[in-house]
């Protein structure tokens, strides 16, 4: 599986099969950072070219190291909000200090 991050394609911004002949991102990575994901509602309904793909929220590596425009937690945490979870739960993102 994929998910499809080019403009030019009509599947932008949506869940692909591979093999998949234009630009997407594999969900699949050796990290283990995408055996769960969630994807926030950014760009879905409609979905407009070239205003971005989708927001996960995914599992972080063990250095935390920086997201290409996600949200990497702890597998704990991800777990708890998955409990939690329902199709009209709202996500806010804050910067805490």
């Amino acid at each position: 599986m994929g998910w499809c991050d080019d403009p030019k394609s009509k599947q932008y911004n949506k869940l692909i099969k591979l093999p998949f002949v234009y630009r997407h991102e594999k969900l699949y990575k050796k990290e283990n950072m995408y055996d769960i994901i969630l994807v926030l509602n950014y760009n879905m309904n409609p979905i407009k070219k070239n205003k971005g793909s989708a927001i996960f929220i995914h599992i972080a590596k063990n250095n935390f190291k920086k997201t290409e425009g996600c949200i990497a937690i702890k597998k704990n945490q991800i777990l708890r909000i998955v409990k939690e979870v329902e199709p009209n739960t709202q996500v806010i993102i804050s910067l805490q200090k």
